[in-house]
């Protein structure tokens, strides 16, 4: 470059100069977003001081407008204590979710009423994809998917004998989980009852399977866990199937691990004395 044109291009310089001066005594900002073209880049905002009497009426009004955090739900009595017996019209709008025990328990304890979506082999997985209830038009379809149609305010779950063989409690957890999220999505008035899983007979406890009371045992937990997490009622519905030895009696089953009509119908009394009603439970917390 020579001479001539450096002396041409001074002026030019020296306006740049004055330039960013202005804009580092003006305080104007000193960029603009990547992403934001030149043109529609906004005027930077001005802090302005605000009087200190004034701050704590505004800490104030900031305060009141932020939402209210949310009352964490009284922990629900765990498990259900025993109340007053209601009538079966009580169950008039109850859904029965669940596997064979559950079939049994509308086959053989004379309860007439309610709503049940039974299959079985049924598990926390199957319930979302396999088609194995009928509806009354002939289609086949989940059990979910059915009983989503169903208008109810409690639901009752047993569900796990037929999980005992998987490898990992914690996919029971995380699927048991899943399906109270669902039932409460399709029934978000309904009250959620978990129940446990009654005990197999010593003669089953005696082979040495997979399906075995230790096993059912750790179930228990999760479900029963699972329900203080999720606020749902946890049913310890195997306390009444359950003899001095810890296993299900004789009299109470038919192959060691259904039910049979005497377990049924004590199962179904064992419905009837613990209760939802909110008056009748803190009526029996209150007795202790």
């Amino acid at each position: 470059m020579g001479k001539r044109e450096t002396v041409r291009r001074l002026p030019g310089i020296m306006a740049a100069l004055a330039a960013a001066a202005l804009l580092l005594t003006s305080g104007a900002s000193g960029g603009t977003a990547v992403s934001s073209p030149l043109a529609e880049a906004a005027e930077p905002a001005r802090y302005k001081a605000v009087p200190a009497a004034a701050a704590p009426k505004m800490a104030e009004d900031r305060a009141a407008a932020l939402p209210e955090a949310a009352e964490e739900p009284e922990p629900l009595p765990s498990p259900l204590p025993r109340t007053e017996a209601v009538e079966d019209t009580y169950f008039d709008r109850a859904v029965f979710l669940g596997d064979s025990r559950t079939e049994g328990l509308y086959l053989y304890s004379g309860l007439k009423t309610g709503h049940f979506y039974t299959a079985v082999g049924a598990t926390v997985e199957s319930v979302f994809s396999k088609k194995s209830f009928e509806t009354e038009s002939g289609e086949k379809v989940p059990l979910l998917d059915a009983a989503a149609e169903q208008a109810c305010d409690k639901i009752y779950v047993m569900l796990g004998i037929n999980e005992l063989g998987w490898t990992k409690t914690e996919t029971y957890q995380a699927q048991y989980a899943k399906l109270i999220d669902r039932l409460r999505a399709d029934h978000p008035e309904a009250k959620i009852v978990l129940q446990s899983i009654p005990p197999v007979s010593a003669r089953q406890e005696a082979q040495k399977t997979y399906v075995n009371n230790t096993r059912i045992a750790e179930y228990n937990a999760v479900i029963q866990a699972l329900a203080e997490e999720k606020q749902c009622y946890f049913l310890d519905t195997a306390a009444c199937l359950t003899g001095e030895d810890g296993c299900l009696p004789k009299d109470l089953n038919s192959d060691g691990i259904h039910l049979n009509p005497a377990g049924c119908r004590l199962w179904l009394d064992f419905l009837r004395t613990h209760s939802l009603e909110d008056e009748a439970i803190a009526a029996a917390l209150e007795k202790g």
